[in-house]
């Protein structure tokens, strides 16, 4: 789960890293009456939005005056900001958040991610702020200063020193620097984080280090210790479907695809979407029912699924061990009764009470394309999928 800026900010600001005055708004006139409490003469307004590189899509400006935060304001709110993470449909501003301008002397990039292959916490830090990790990584790739830390001590003072050095950190900032390093790394322990980016983190003018922009993200799984994490969630940044799935304890995230897919189990789901693209179609979604799918269970997905416009075919592979196959094929059964869909629907059913499912598949006298393995499962959905659209053509060829 990701959260705003303001919000990390608020997080971290806890734990002694030093951010600079601001205040959301919700409103371009809640956002000009804001100048007001935060005093001073030039402001930066930004666009709340789950998604980097707003600076140059328009999302971060630069004011002067009370006017010049107005009309930035005016600009920025009810529009979609499209930058290179939100992809072509962008996400809707429906927040700002105004801070007080602070004198730059330079920009450091610094972030704390779980790096699996260790199975530690990695700090990555670079003399290259302001840019995009993956840039810095591509352009100045000797600039990257990276430590693991060992978590059965945390991060020691002399290990968050190190780093400092290898920055060019002046002396009389190291200790600034070592507090704010180990202030991310307790934010991150304490809320189970997978990600703590501050990019920039600033030296000022006058001698300070300074988080002007933040982000984290969090462990789904975790959620449930950090009810107070929980609450910051803005399902407005998340797409629909995905937060559909979410309420109702399927676990979804969309493609770009035109086949739908129900599977039971995260491998088994993987493998599937690799079996679609080998047959020659594309994946619309993973989703993973999980492991005890009642027919109510199923038929939700099914309706989940179908939300995506997208959708020309749907492959259902199930392979039951907890889970059983005549419940999934009474889920199946419910959901086309219900939805009376005219798309073509692939099911492949393997393992506990297999028969009985197929027997409730044949019954119900529905037009289910069945298949007994995962290639034919895939091979007959794509097929169904191109034959549909080539007599779609065909109509409207003769219309």
């Amino acid at each position: 789960m990701d959260i705003h800026e303001y919000q990390a900010k608020e997080i971290l600001s806890r734990f002694n890293v030093e951010v600079p005055k601001g205040a959301l708004a919700y409103s371009p006139e809640q956002a000009a009456y804001r100048t007001h409490e935060l005093g001073g003469d030039k402001w930066i307004v930004k666009a709340q939005v789950h998604a980097g590189g707003r600076g140059k899509a328009g999302g971060v400006k630069l004011c002067q005056s009370q006017d010049e935060v107005y009309d930035a304001c005016n600009d920025m709110f009810g529009r979609k900001l499209v930058t290179h993470q939100t992809g072509p449909q962008g996400k809707g501003i429906y927040r700002v958040y105004v801070e007080s301008a602070v004198q730059i002397d330079h920009e450091i990039y610094l972030g704390f991610v779980l790096d699996r292959s260790s199975q530690r916490v990695m700090i990555v830090a670079s003399t290259e702020g302001g840019m995009e990790i993956e840039e810095i990584s591509a352009d100045r790739p000797e600039s990257i200063v990276r430590s693991t830390v060992e978590p059965a001590v945390g991060l020691q003072e002399f290990q968050a020193r190190e780093i400092a050095f290898n920055l060019g950190i002046e002396p009389g900032l190291v200790q600034h620097m070592v507090r704010t390093l180990q202030g991310c790394y307790r934010a991150f322990l304490e809320f189970d984080a997978t990600m703590v980016e501050i990019n920039p983190l600033v030296v000022t003018g006058d001698n300070r280090v300074v988080a002007l922009d933040a982000k984290m993200s969090f462990d789904d799984n975790a959620l449930f210790r950090h009810p107070q994490i929980s609450e910051l969630r803005d399902k407005s940044q998340e797409d629909p479907r995905e937060s559909r799935a979410a309420d109702r304890g399927l676990s979804y995230v969309g493609l770009d695809g035109n086949i739908g897919c129900i599977v039971n189990g995260a491998g088994l789901a993987m493998a599937t979407m690799d079996t679609i693209k080998l047959a020659g179609g594309a994946p619309a979604n993973f989703l993973d029912i999980g492991g005890g799918a009642s027919p109510e269970r199923v038929a939700k997905a099914f309706r989940l699924v179908l939300s995506d416009d997208n959708v020309q075919a749907v492959l259902v592979n199930i392979f039951a061990g907890i889970n059983r196959c005549d419940w999934v094929a009474e889920g199946v059964v419910l959901a086309l009764k219900s939805l009376q869909l005219d798309i073509p629907v692939v099911v492949r059913l393997a393992g506990t009470n297999v028969e009985e499912g197929q027997k409730i598949l044949a019954k119900s006298g529905l037009p289910i394309i069945r298949a007994t393995s995962l290639m034919e499962a895939a091979e007959r959905a794509v097929g169904a999928w191109q034959n549909d659209l080539v007599q779609a053509t065909k109509m409207r060829a003769a219309l």
